[in-house]
């Protein structure tokens, strides 16, 4: 039986019985996924259920909490891993929207050598973080060693105000994707976007298709698939409104007008950009 380490997310917990009775498939026999009309059948002994992933997720006052909570549950799934909260300070963050997180790192005490660099998204918040001196130190420095340096919706402007975008295709949420232009990356409008070591995923909700890509990225894609069905990530919204290139032209326009204020802080700091 693996030891698993219960403090981790509630996904982790829920597919632990099932990483453990593939370690003993291991030894004994292989087992391999049904062929229900998607092709060959699987063998699961393949899956390499436990890792040791060191994962550093940026919180800081004025995030959009969906942003780092979206990824966090999918990264939580992974046995083994180990996620680190880090902001300034120890004390608690709280979120564009009122909710308080409590961090478990400062930048000081953050592993140097990580897996992944994360960094979530907001508004205002976003960019009083980019123009802070520690947040942009703390995310250089940890960010030109990370194997993988990520963001979700508007944490790209971070990254780029942090130097580790320059000549990267990158994405963010639609408001202030253009701006990404300003630190030297490719804005590019996708979903979730990965040039080399550098994922990125626009807007909000993106978060859960990247969090996904990346357990397929650190695991492999038979992981990622339990992940996706415990979660049951399957999603049907009932209005498809969800995009700038679907939503109904008025609704596009209010938010248009709405998040104007925001589009020309994020050009703002592109452009004062010295990188």
């Amino acid at each position: 039986m693996i030891d698993i380490d219960r403090r981790t997310a509630t996904l982790f917990t829920i597919l632990a019985p099932f990483a453990a009775t593939s370690a003993v498939a291991q030894t004994d026999h292989p087992h391999k996924i049904p062929d229900f009309g998607h092709g060959t059948a699987r063998d699961m002994s393949k899956v390499p259920w436990m890792g040791s992933e060191e994962i550093a997720m940026l919180v800081y006052p004025g995030m959009t909490v969906m942003d780092l909570i979206g990824p966090h549950c999918m990264f939580g799934s992974l046995m083994g891993v180990k996620i680190h909260i880090v902001a300034k300070s120890l004390d608690p963050v709280t979120s564009d929207a009122g909710l308080t997180i409590v961090p478990d790192a400062t930048f000081e005490t953050c592993p140097q050598d990580l897996t992944v660099l994360f960094a979530p998204g907001g508004t205002d918040g976003t960019i009083a973080a980019s123009n802070d001196a520690d947040t942009l130190a703390f995310v250089a420095d940890r960010g030109a060693r990370a194997k993988y340096v990520t963001s979700v919706c508007s944490g790209s402007l971070i990254l780029g105000a942090a130097g580790l975008l320059k000549g990267y295709k990158a994405t963010s949420h639609w408001s202030c994707r253009e701006a990404l232009a300003g630190f030297g990356a490719i804005p590019t409008d996708a979903r979730v976007v990965r040039d080399r070591n550098r994922i990125t995923g626009a807007g909000v909700t993106s978060g859960l298709d990247f969090g996904l890509s990346m357990i397929a990225e650190l695991r492999d894609q038979i992981y990622a698939e339990c992940s996706q069905l415990m979660s049951e990530y399957d999603p049907h919204p009932p209005f498809n409104a969800g995009s700038i290139h679907t939503a109904p032209d008025d609704v596009k326009q209010a938010m248009i007008e709405l998040a104007a204020d925001f589009t020309r802080k994020a050009g703002s700091l592109a452009a004062a950009y010295k990188g």
